[in-house]
């Protein structure tokens, strides 16, 4: 196969190394299904609708980056196998067989690099072609051959080494937790308040790494007297990201079975898109069947709690007029869109809506673990770029965003295009904030 070099140079590359082509097409049939299945032969018509819905699309101007360009890469070896069409006549369709090097590569650059599989190309695809899942059983298949970024990797086999070697962390961990409730008991001058860890209750929270995934979830737990637990493990599941299910379903039993032997009623995730992607909709099709109790992200929560009046409230406390980032698998993915709205309208005074919202807002730009990549950090404040549009077009100056990584990019995204924002938080903490400046008079005569 011929590969062009900068300059116009091209080279010539070999085949694969023997065998690797099928191993390539052995994992590729692995993740056939359904959805994939009809994105997979002739159900895109190339119409271009899809163009430009994407992010990348749209930052670059790369059709190449396109969502259909980068599904036919993957599209096009699938018609040989499963298109009559593609077997009769190939050449004519586009059906491919074998893989080169520089064809996994280009995998490489589609699936991992120059996608988020944040799904904005399915809702705009009249046909509903699943794109998304095409790159992800290519991210899947270059796990398999040891070519999906390391760093992924590494980050799901540590979530998995913490429950192996969970005595060792565990010290730790509750002493963390024991100066995290310290921290809670003063915010409250309540020097009852606790963040109970391994203990029956009807809610099991799973946070993320980081005091803001706990604390303002546990002052709020404290003050509805909620019948909650934290979790001796993170939300987060990276081996998604690289689709390797064996080891997310490693990764995501951790938490189930620490829910079930401690008899919980509802699993709450804190505020991680993916995270609430893997236990809301993955881990029933992983275990083949619901889970034995409730799953529901803390933003849901958080709604319900303010809903209820359980909650005294001051919004004047952030005046300054913010926005809301709907993270893809929360928002668009997970259907969450009016709880964090509800939130934000009852703990703020000047709340502004990108435009487009809700399932046509653009993906940041870091999400399916691009954020974790160091290597690709300008091609994805690059790719970032119609976000960093739309929330300079707001004029607010701070963001609010229920995800992470989300979280993480925004703040790049910032700096990168000069964007005048105070912060980046979470509606946790911004509701925590609206919170204690309601009981402040409380506080002073407790103290």
């Amino acid at each position: 196969m011929a590969r062009r070099l900068p300059g116009g140079q091209t080279m010539t590359t070999d085949a694969t190394a023997p065998g690797t082509a099928e191993l390539a097409r052995a994992e590729l049939e692995k993740r056939f299904n359904r959805l994939v299945g009809t994105s997979a032969t002739n159900l895109c018509t190339h119409c271009g609708w899809c163009i430009d819905t994407c992010h990348v699309y749209l930052a670059t101007g790369d059709v190449r980056l396109s969502p259909v360009a980068k599904a036919d890469l993957i599209r096009r070896h699938y018609k040989r196998s499963h298109d009559w069409m593609s077997r009769v006549f190939p050449r004519w369709t586009g059906a491919r067989r074998d893989l080169t090097e520089d064809e996994l590569d280009d995998w490489v650059e589609a699936a991992y690099q120059a996608c988020t599989l944040c799904e904005r190309c399915v809702v705009n695809c009249p046909l509903g072609v699943e794109t998304p899942q095409l790159l992800a059983a290519a991210r899947g298949t270059l796990t398999a051959l040891g070519k999906s970024p390391e760093i992924l990797g590494q980050l799901a086999d540590a979530a998995i080494a913490r429950e192996e070697h969970l005595d060792m962390f565990s010290g730790y961990f509750l002493d963390q937790i024991g100066v995290l409730e310290e921290e809670v008991r003063d915010k409250l001058g309540d020097p009852t308040a606790r963040i109970p860890v391994n203990e029956p209750a009807d809610i099991l929270y799973v946070p993320l790494s980081g005091a803001h995934t706990i604390v303002p979830q546990a002052v709020i737990f404290n003050l509805v007297e909620a019948s909650w637990t934290l979790s001796m493990f993170e939300a987060s599941n990276y081996a998604m990201f690289i689709g390797d299910i064996p080891r997310a379903k490693k990764i995501a039993m951790r938490v189930i079975a620490e829910a079930e032997r401690l008899g919980v009623r509802e699993l709450v995730v804190s505020e991680c898109g993916h995270a609430y992607a893997a236990f809301r909709w993955e881990a029933p099709k992983w275990f083949g069947g619901p889970l034995p109790f409730r799953v529901r992200s803390i933003v849901e929560v958080l709604d319900e709690y303010v809903r209820d009046g359980l909650l005294p409230i001051d919004p004047t406390v952030n005046a300054e007029p913010i926005t809301y980032h709907d993270p893809c698998n929360l928002g668009r993915k997970g259907g969450v869109f009016d709880e964090p709205r509800r939130v934000l309208a009852a703990a703020a005074l000047d709340v502004r809506e990108m435009t487009p919202t809700k399932a046509q807002n653009f993906c940041c730009g870091g999400g399916g673990g691009l954020v974790a990549e160091t290597d690709w950090a300008e091609q994805r404040l690059t790719f970032g770029a119609p976000k960093a549009n739309q929330i300079a077009a707001t004029g607010a100056t701070r963001v609010i965003t229920s995800c992470d990584n989300c979280r993480h990019q925004i703040t790049e995204l910032g700096e990168r295009y000069d964007i005048a924002l105070t912060d980046v938080v979470s509606v946790s903490e911004l509701l925590m904030d609206a919170v204690l400046a309601a009981k402040g008079p409380d506080l002073q005569e407790e103290r």
